[in-house]
């Protein structure tokens, strides 16, 4: 079986959706995870921020103009009458439910509810067109499988056991359609795998099916070696390790969520990914191996945020790391980057949720000096230890940017660099020119 995802570009308007639909017309068992459509979770969020300021008004402005775009790609997506009152009578349903939270107080769970709607309208509408184009297809709800623990963390064994149970009830069909990023939290209240979760909810469900691939679709035809946005020239990878795609997500690749690999790599499936703008072209195959060594791929982080904690009773003090780690642990933010001496430690944060409150209880150890605007150069690659050079050819490259903190060492696939925001479009050119030989 295979597990295919397609982003909210990817389904982004009625003639994505036709097209996506020809893509998987095929005759190999699958499961089918579709994000919301572009730009419908960020209007959904404004619409509850607006609920949250009880500026119903406003709510329900934006709530109408949704539904208008929603209406119209109803008219562009189907072709009978029949099944543009399908569509309409779909849209009119999920928004007087949207609307029904500008009546009542409004809270979190409401939230959730509501931004489970994009993904919702996206699965049924796309099942809809495949029944009137007569492609047989199965919408399973992700509502009735996915769920997380009170720690946020997927309940794999549930996860597992409830969408087997959900394709065995249709055990003669080839074609699964469900959503990304939604499902439920232990109590059954509707929650999400959180931003960009789509690539996760294919990841979890591929490792439940015991998939022999997951392929993430999205506008861009595979990992490249740099940021095409900031970078000319840049060119897509064939193939990298799991500890490599890993590295570079997490440090900014936007191309596939942070979270999706681990899934994948535990239960040894290779992940694709591809572009449905030229599903032609090869992609980046994901695994567990790579054959080539070396600097594979240059990614950047931005909003990044440096501590540093400086204290005189550091040196030689036995628990001042653990210390100053628990603060953060307390606070349930991610330190990305560490840095030590002799009377100092730095370390740099992306979540400033309580940013003052860690700086408080910080001071309880030393000074604290706080740096913004910040941003993470990630050298990716394979450097086995007793490789030569590599070093060498990154920092000649960074020789006229100021370094703020390096981490190298911490492993074998990733080289970072601490640097200003301002300096980041110089740093990824040269570094580009100086590891790939553009001239």
């Amino acid at each position: 079986m295979l597990v295919l995802k397609f982003g909210g570009t990817s389904v982004g308007s009625a003639a994505r959706m036709k097209e996506v639909a020809k893509l998987i017309d095929t005759p190999e068992k699958k499961v089918v995870v579709l994000s919301a459509m572009t730009g419908t979770t960020n209007s959904l969020v404004e619409i509850a921020d607006y609920l949250y300021k009880k500026n119903i008004e406003a709510a329900i402005e934006k709530i109408k103009l949704l539904e208008k775009n929603y209406q119209q790609v109803v008219e562009e997506l189907f072709e009978t009458k029949a099944f543009r009152e399908k569509g309409l009578e779909l849209i009119s349903s999920h928004f007087n439910y949207i609307k029904s939270f500008t009546q009542d107080m409004f809270t979190l769970f409401e939230e959730k509810a509501i931004l489970a709607q994009g993904e919702m309208l996206s699965t049924a509408l796309f099942h809809f067109y495949l029944e009137e184009n007569h492609i047989q297809s199965i919408l399973i709800p992700a509502l009735n499988f996915m769920r997380i623990d009170e720690d946020g963390e997927p309940n794999t064994i549930f996860i597992k056991e409830q969408l087997q149970h959900e394709l065995a009830l249709h055990n003669t069909s080839n074609l699964f359609i469900t959503q990304g990023f939604i499902c439920r939290n232990p109590y059954g209240e509707i929650d999400n795998l959180k931003r960009g979760g789509s690539d996760y909810s294919a990841s979890l469900i591929g490792a439940a099916v015991e998939a022999t691939e997951i392929q993430i679709w999205t506008d861009i035809d595979g990992f490249h070696n740099n940021d095409p946005r900031i970078v000319e020239n840049t060119e897509p990878l064939a193939g990298l390790s799991f500890d490599e795609a890993a590295e570079l997500a997490y440090f900014g690749a936007k191309i596939l969520h942070p979270s999706s690999v681990l899934p994948a790599k535990l239960a040894n499936i290779p992940v694709r990914l591809k572009n449905t703008m030229k599903p032609e072209a090869l992609g980046t195959i994901i695994c567990n191996e790579t054959k080539n060594k070396g600097i594979k791929a240059i990614a950047a982080k931005d909003n990044i945020t440096a501590i540093k904690i400086k204290s005189g009773r550091m040196l030689l003090a036995h628990g001042f790391l653990r210390k100053v780690f628990e603060i953060f642990e307390t606070y349930k933010t991610s330190i990305d980057m560490i840095t030590t001496s002799e009377v100092a430690v730095s370390v740099t944060i992306d979540d400033t949720k309580f940013l003052n409150e860690i700086i408080q209880d910080l001071k309880k150890f030393g000074t604290v000096e706080v740096d913004k605007e910040l941003s993470i150069i990630c050298i990716v690659g394979d450097f086995i230890a007793e490789s030569k050079g590599y070093a060498l050819k990154i920092f000649s490259a960074l020789e006229n940017i100021p370094i703020r903190m390096i981490s190298y060492g911490g492993s074998f696939h990733n080289v970072s660099v601490l640097i200003t925001t301002s300096d980041k479009k110089e740093a990824l050119e040269t570094l580009h020119k100086t590891l790939f030989n553009h001239d």
